[in-house]
């Protein structure tokens, strides 16, 4: 964390106006039956958001409704199922791949999760946002969704890799 704040008070960040509203913070996760952890927390993220085909993004925070934690274990896997199945169907045709951060703890507004929907075209994303809106996840289980930030990307950089090579 004190690193990538140093990184953010350099240029050309300092030049950048500060939207409270828009600070995002949170950590890749895993949802527990994933074979390849280092794929799934370090490998998918970083190709997505590096990938020069995927032009456009748009980044939102939600919080889940706290009735969701009470539902039974079963219900919340069919509730997940649905929502999950229907961004595969975007992520399976190229349309639009997503980055899923948890950020529970993690910010001012105590959201649950920080998404990312990043794409060639910018039409998809939002079209994955209004199809997500009928699932029961979206519809009964969450209290806020948003604000979103949505770009065109301006740059790309791949970093390191998790084992500190080149990216």
């Amino acid at each position: 964390m004190t690193d990538f704040r140093s990184l953010l008070n350099n240029p050309p960040f300092t030049k950048l106006t500060r939207k409270d509203e828009f600070e995002m913070f949170g950590r890749t996760y895993s949802i527990g039956y994933e074979s390849d952890l280092e794929h799934v927390l370090f490998t998918r993220p970083i190709s997505r958001i590096t990938d020069p085909n995927l032009h456009w993004a748009v980044w939102y925070p939600l919080r889940r409704a706290k009735a969701f934690a009470a539902l039974e274990a079963g219900h919340q896997r069919q509730i997940l199922a649905e929502h999950g199945s229907l961004g595969h169907r975007f992520g399976s045709a190229g349309l639009a791949h997503d980055i899923r951060l948890a950020c529970h703890g993690l910010d001012k507004y105590d959201n649950d999760f920080v998404v990312g929907l990043v794409g060639a075209e910018l039409h998809p994303l939002s079209a994955v946002v209004q199809a997500m809106r009928g699932t029961e996840q979206t519809s009964q289980y969450l209290d806020s969704l948003g604000p979103f930030f949505v770009g065109r990307v301006a740059w790309q950089g791949r970093g390191t890799n998790p084992d500190g090579s080149p990216g």
